[in-house]
């Protein structure tokens, strides 16, 4: 077995990771894990305030999907679903078709998020030329400013983070896009408006519209004015422009409904999941399709109506076990009843004493995602120099203090598993009010 010194040793050496200048970068390097816990190679315990990246729904090491897992295992660790299927996969699709709001019925499975964005895309465009009436100029996408969809190349197409995506511009379809729906900036008529100018003069050359509902994940937890969402709906349905939802950050139970679509009772054309869709466990995404859209690929082989697109793992078995099992957890553990009522409001009282903070700008919160936006000026909005990177060091001092939390730029976000305790919630409140202080330099 390797030491701790020589695993820290090849991280450094031999392991590229993403999102992450590796120049700079100070290796952690996570051995086990139980419950809400990481814990390192030195034996060092870490509470995981972002559930590993916002995927691990119930925390580490349920005995439920591991053992769903192992029994799945003794069965069949993959099949491929190009032309055959499985039970697991099969008895997912049914269970998705049937949580999804609408008639959202019809399951494309894929790897990661950005895959089921890029899925989405796909099938988009090719929906518009051979629907029952076929709009072959329906080509374009419009999407929004501070969006993320992934790192595909049509999922990066769509996004809108100069940061992440800037320097891959030449490689990219055009977009139409927007300023965010971003309550701070306008209620719902306000960005509505701007939506419904850009329609009207587009709409005939706009396959879809893409967003995250309710509020953007990468750009910060930024929230969108009540009413859009339920306007966004109704406006691409006036003008003949498809719907799809970002929901890979948002869905199963994150903020307080089985998906964000259903707080306004949307019905998008297409809904992407990922994430925490197999609870953390393994790599499994989603697309799902109304049956409209479904309808229009069906035809003859000599048709040409197949969707000619996949993935190796698509449908893995031992994914959708775990999928399947964590759906249960969800149902039997009553975690919408526990996220919604208790625990969203414990995690509100924990992050109460950074709402007047002279050095944050804004807390914001839906369901169990929140976010701190750190600022020089809390009540002027004055951003911290961005070579400082105060997020950062923020974070940094969590960690320090046995509490891994992981920052979008000067934002930091607070995203625990929804099994954490009450205990675990107020000592990650305490820890982060601690490190702002202490980072900020207030007595």
């Amino acid at each position: 077995m390797p030491t701790p010194e020589e695993l820290l040793d090849w991280d450094r050496r031999h392991f590229w990771h993403a999102f992450t200048q590796m120049a700079e970068y100070e290796p952690l390097v996570v051995e086990r894990a139980e419950g809400c816990w990481l814990v390192d190679v030195h034996g060092r315990r870490y509470l995981d305030g972002v559930s590993s990246l916002w995927c691990n729904l119930h925390g580490h090491r349920h005995p439920r999907i591991e053992a769903a897992i192992v029994d799945q295992l003794g069965k069949a660790a993959h099949a491929t679903t190009l032309g055959m299927s499985n039970p697991p996969a099969i008895e997912l699709a049914r269970r998705l078709a049937e949580l999804a709001p609408g008639d959202l019925n019809h399951v494309f499975f894929s790897s990661d998020g950005s895959c089921a964005v890029e899925a989405a895309l796909k099938i988009a465009f090719q929906y518009w030329l051979q629907c029952d009436a076929p709009q072959p100029t329906k080509r374009k996408f419009l999407a929004f400013d501070n969006a993320y969809h992934g790192d595909t190349l049509g999922s990066t197409a769509v996004g809108g983070i100069e940061r992440f995506h800037a320097l891959y511009k030449p490689l990219l379809f055009d977009v139409v896009r927007l300023p965010p729906p971003d309550m701070r900036l306008g209620g719902a008529a306000f960005h509505l408006g701007a939506l419904e100018e850009v329609l009207a003069a587009q709409h005939e050359q706009l396959a879809a519209v893409v967003v995250e509902p309710m509020l953007q994940g990468a750009a910060g937890m930024v929230l969108q004015p009540p009413g859009y969402l339920r306007g966004l709906r109704e406006l691409t349905e006036r003008y003949g422009v498809l719907l799809i939802a970002d929901e890979i950050v948002t869905g199963f139970a994150r903020t307080g409904r089985m998906f964000a679509c259903e707080h306004e009772g949307v019905t998008p054309d297409l809904l992407c999941l990922g994430k925490s869709l197999t609870a953390g466990y393994l790599p499994m995404a989603a697309t799902i399709a109304t049956e409209e859209v479904y309808r229009a690929f069906l035809g003859p082989y000599v048709s040409g109506r197949t969707f000619h697109h996949g993935h190796t793992y698509g449908g893995n078995p031992l994914a959708a076990a775990a999928a399947c099992a964590s759906l249960d957890l969800i149902i039997e553990e009553r975690v919408l009843e526990e996220a919604v009522s208790r625990k969203s409001r414990q995690l509100a009282q924990s992050l109460a004493p950074l709402a007047h903070h002279p050095n944050v700008r804004e807390v914001r919160q839906l369901g169990m995602i929140a976010a701190v936006e750190l600022a020089a000026d809390g009540r002027t909005h004055q951003p911290f120099p961005s070579s400082d990177r105060l997020g950062y060091q923020v974070c940094k001092r969590t960690t320090a203090q046995g509490v891994w939390l992981r920052p979008l730029g000067d934002v930091v976000v607070v995203m625990p598993p929804l099994s954490i305790s009450e205990a675990e919630l107020e000592l990650l409140g305490r820890v982060l009010c601690e490190s702002v202080d202490a980072v900020c330099g207030v007595k």
